[in-house]
């Protein structure tokens, strides 16, 4: 089975989508490769960072809405064992931080990079936007900060992103996580662990009876 993850660093519903995937994984029977493709759900670009409450709050129709998803969705993360402070997080442009995502698969540490991405910014207030902050966080998972600033400064990976990007939009993603498994279903949203884990199931199930059907395949008495 092969699952493609389109998200976006900044997207708190990723950060609980990409754990409850992993959790819905643990103990899997059938043999599964998980990729990540980068989405931006807002490519504009981000002059100066912003307190992500101060930038969202319009979005949301006013402060007091805003602050009611914030609660909503740390309220949920914190189920999950996972820390949001929102009022530490800062707005950013992730196209470059998907550039360094796949830097980093090229040296199989894409989920590693990830994590540590999502964490940089839903618990820890960094720019994840900053050249010199992803670099260091490139370094903190073992890669070279060096050698991680100077992809960044270049225009390295950017058709890697690009091509996410377009894909998305010829697969008619609009919102994210969107998991498409076998390049034939889909899966929106971060869904409960049990419900993803029956999803999965259930094309696993699908996918051995249609081999089974097809010339050539199995045949079970």
């Amino acid at each position: 089975m092969n699952i493609e993850v389109w998200s976006d660093v900044i997207c708190p519903w990723c950060y609980l989508g990409k754990h409850r995937l992993e959790a819905a994984l643990r103990g899997f029977p059938e043999p599964v490769t998980v990729t990540f493709r980068a989405y931006q759900l807002d490519p504009s670009p981000v002059p100066q960072p912003l307190p992500i409450k101060q930038a969202l709050a319009a979005k949301f129709g006013g402060p007091l809405r805003a602050e009611q998803m914030f609660a909503h969705v740390t309220a949920l993360a914190a189920g999950d064992g996972l820390a949001i402070d929102f009022d530490r997080a800062v707005l950013a442009n992730t196209f470059d931080a998907h550039r360094l995502i796949a830097w980093a698969a090229g040296q199989e540490l894409q989920l590693m990079m990830i994590e540590a991405l999502q964490r940089a910014h839903f618990a820890e207030g960094i720019d994840v936007g900053s050249l010199p902050a992803l670099a260091r966080l490139a370094g903190s998972i073992g890669l070279d900060e060096g050698a991680a600033l100077a992809y960044l400064e270049s225009p390295a990976g950017t058709d890697a992103v690009n091509a996410d990007l377009l894909e998305a939009r010829e697969l008619g993603i609009t919102s994210v996580p969107t998991f498409v498994i076998d390049r034939k279903y889909a899966v929106q949203g971060a869904q409960e662990v049990s419900v993803l884990r029956s999803a999965l199931e259930e094309i696993a199930r699908r996918e051995t009876v249609d081999a089974s059907a097809t010339p050539g395949g199995s045949t079970r008495p």
